[in-house]
């Protein structure tokens, strides 16, 4: 299962901060997995790994019950791409009537989630919010202001969308995937000796997280249960800056590799500077072997070329 190249990385049809397309090939380049038993994620997030990875069995999770239903909704044929293709073209001329108002109409979508959330809505939202950022408050309530683009959901960026869901969904068939709105610690506690673990908790000292609070007991806590378990696992987690290095890596006990990698979340030019991204792999999982050795994923039709165009 891995090692494995991915020349043509795919995009989610859900945005947040920190998702790791641009380092899915550091991830699955430098696990050695089998592929027997489960692929696990307590920290679902984007998606964007699990998706790429595409293991025949997975259980993933996530404190944040919006994305757990989104992909539930798509996993039982609720969400499909005609689906989403209606509803964002009568999004997008919402907000194309409005002008001038179009920020109006996108808070009034904002309250009407918060009030009643439905996946389509969060796709809305997480597609037409500033910079898709993925943030919420205290109370839950969704609270990233307007991209102020009226005219987002043009005809192809509308036609992405829905590609993407599709291709979610023909990942999804006749995989044994069980998605689950819960707190990391009840995933941990369900974990086999077979299993293997993709942890991408958020970030301590960068970043908030994107639903709930991660404080530095948790992350404290991650690492001495991950570390107790006998199960395999890799860790995703920033190294270092230009100004500090994260103590935190000294908790874990495994091997670190690291990869450069650009940040696109500060508000402006000077606040979006390279961090060196780490991989902290579990002994017994990380792949020392020649680059011949690694399998190669490649193949895209012409329709989808054009869903790998949105990044970040």
């Amino acid at each position: 299962m891995l090692p494995l190249n991915i020349n043509h990385v795919r995009v989610p049809p859900i945005k947040c901060q920190g998702i790791k397309t641009k380092l899915i090939n550091f991830i699955t380049t430098n696990i050695s997995w089998n592929g027997e038993g489960r692929w696990v994620e307590p920290f679902l997030g984007s998606g964007v790994v699990l998706f790429n990875v595409q293991p025949e069995r997975a259980l993933v999770a996530d404190s944040n019950p919006h994305i757990i239903k989104f992909y539930q909704d798509i996993q039982n044929g609720v969400i499909t791409p005609n689906v989403v293709r209606e509803f964002l073209f009568e999004q997008g001329q919402q907000l194309e009537q409005t002008g001038v108002d179009a920020n109006s109409y996108y808070y009034e979508v904002r309250r009407r989630f918060n009030e009643n959330p439905n996946s389509l809505d969060f796709l809305f939202l997480s597609r037409a919010c500033f910079n898709g950022v993925m943030r919420f408050n205290k109370k839950g309530g969704f609270n990233v202001p307007f991209c102020k683009k009226p005219e987002r959901f043009r005809q192809a960026y509308i036609t992405k969308i829905a590609n993407q869901v599709g291709w979610v969904s023909e990942i999804m068939y006749g995989k044994d995937w069980i998605f689950l709105h819960q707190d990391w610690r009840e995933t941990l506690n369900n974990v086999v000796e077979s299993d293997f673990m993709y942890l991408d908790p958020p970030y301590i000292g960068r970043f908030a997280d994107y639903f709930n609070q991660w404080t530095e007991e948790d992350a404290n806590d991650l690492a001495t249960i991950t570390q107790e378990l006998n199960v395999g696992y890799a860790l995703s987690m920033w190294a270092s800056s230009e100004f500090r290095t994260n103590d935190y890596l000294e908790q874990w006990h495994g091997e670190v590799v690291t990869q450069g990698h650009f940040y696109h979340m500060g508000a402006t030019e000077n606040l979006r500077n390279q961090i060196n991204e780490a991989l902290v792999i579990s002994p017994n999982n990380v792949f020392n072997g020649d680059v011949n050795d690694i399998a190669v994923r490649g193949n895209i039709t012409e329709d989808e070329e054009d869903v790998q165009l949105e990044l970040i």
